[in-house]
């Protein structure tokens, strides 16, 4: 399988490491149009989480760029640090069998942070869409990410993975905030973002009790439609410093390029806030809030990678579902393996059929035409005698090839049997 995914993830790197890769969703579609213009020719899909950035590309009948040009390609749409920073030590690289079955992992929750999020699958879908409406999505791609959701609801009906709603916003909101406000009820909470994040966040927050929500975002009419799902209210985006003066908690999931909330911007509220506590939950990457303004007086501010111990926590209790759903992962990126296999090994096969074909066409010819004495039987029983020699020939060579077609890598036959009968390319 022509398939690669390079990318970091919460796994192998810091917030500060994947907040230098992370993409915005239209840095994500312009950096696809990219690809397209430079590599029209080979399949690609861009997923950028608060977790992961992740690239998967791929190809039908086309050699895959080597693993240094696409991470170079990476770096240079977000013109990223290739020099004095070892940001390339953190960066994984999976082909083939191991990139589909991480692909899997990733669609179904079992690669984040929380164990089983059910947020994630709809984010790998966006992935997906964002590139097929770009014209980066091919043959392959198509299949592995079709598959990829299927294996996901397969694993959400079979285990009970997904029993009990999870996500980073429920985890953040029932064991950070919760750790600092008893109660919700009478909070004045300010939301800056009204993506999907965000709204989840929101849903959380009401569940426990929070009824005072202002709603910020630039735009105003995503603001109010979001605040009006649970009767909130909302304010423009450039009142948000106002906002704060009296809040009591900020949830931050705008998803921008640079801090929304400075240190110098907090700095010009803090003593209207005559000391009263702020509770801020920055959920986005890159961040949104500036790190510093959690040295500020009266500041509890927490990450996305502060919820890690709590996410190990909710891990373990759902490990017992682990093997499940690994073993539905397994059994799902198999048989997609032995599907393409048995794609490429049948076009090998019927183009040496075809070749075999034309070779006995042409002797029969030849001998027929210096033999045309020959009665119809007598040509009738030299046509089958090829046929059946043909047959006989070809059968225990084609057996070992469908054999191999189970396996994780039958190229190395196919491509000698293609080279050897000088057939076309597969």
């Amino acid at each position: 399988m022509n398939l690669r995914c390079i990318g970091i993830d919460h796994q192998s790197s810091s917030l500060e490491v994947r907040e230098l890769l992370a993409f915005s969703p239209q840095q994500t579609a312009e950096a696809l149009t990219a690809w397209l213009g430079q590599q029209p020719d080979i399949e690609a899909v861009l997923l950028s989480t608060c977790n992961r950035t992740e690239f998967y590309f791929a190809s039908e009948t086309n050699e895959i760029p080597e693993i240094e040009t696409a991470v170079k390609f990476l770096f240079s749409q977000k013109q990223g640090p290739e020099k004095g920073f070892t940001l390339a030590s953190h960066i994984f690289s999976l082909a083939g069998l191991d990139a589909v079955k991480h692909l899997f992992s990733v669609a179904s929750g079992l690669d984040s942070m929380v164990l089983g999020e059910v947020q994630i699958l709809s984010q790998v879908k966006a992935a997906y869409q964002t590139a097929d409406g770009i014209g980066t999505v091919g043959a392959i791609l198509h299949t592995v990410f079709q598959a990829a959701f299927n294996t996901a609801k397969q694993i959400a009906a079979q285990t009970e993975l997904h029993r009990h709603r999870v996500s980073i916003p429920s985890i953040a909101v029932s064991d950070f905030a919760s750790q600092i406000f008893e109660v919700f009820e009478g909070k004045k909470i300010c939301v800056f973002g009204a993506g999907e994040m965000g709204q989840e966040t929101v849903r959380y927050l009401i569940e426990n009790g929070a009824k005072s929500l202002t709603v910020l975002n630039r735009s105003r009419e995503r603001a109010e439609q979001l605040a009006a799902q649970f009767n909130g209210r909302t304010a423009d985006w450039n009142l948000r410093f106002d906002e704060l003066k009296n809040a009591d908690m900020l949830i931050s999931t705008t998803g921008a390029s640079e801090p929304v909330l400075t240190l110098a911007d907090y700095r010009k509220i803090e003593p209207l806030r005559n000391g009263k506590p702020l509770f801020i939950l920055d959920l986005s990457v890159p961040r949104d809030i500036d790190k510093e303004i959690a040295n500020c007086s009266g500041v509890y501010l927490y990450s996305i990678d502060d919820l890690q111990e709590v996410c190990l926590r909710n891990r373990l209790q759902r490990d017992k579902e682990i093997p499940k759903a690994v073993s539905i992962v397994e059994r799902s990126a198999d048989e997609l393996l032995q599907r393409f296999n048995h794609r490429n090994s049948g076009k090998v096969i019927e183009r040496l059929r075809e070749k075999l074909s034309q070779i006995q066409a042409q002797e029969l010819e030849r001998l027929f035409h210096k033999l045309p004495e020959l009665s119809e039987k007598e040509r009738e029983e030299i046509s089958y005698a090829f046929q059946r020699f043909a047959g006989k020939f070809l059968h225990q060579p084609l057996e070992t090839l469908r054999d191999a077609s189970r396996e994780e890598t039958p190229f190395k036959l196919l491509d000698a049997l293609a080279r050897l009968f000088r057939l076309r390319e597969f």
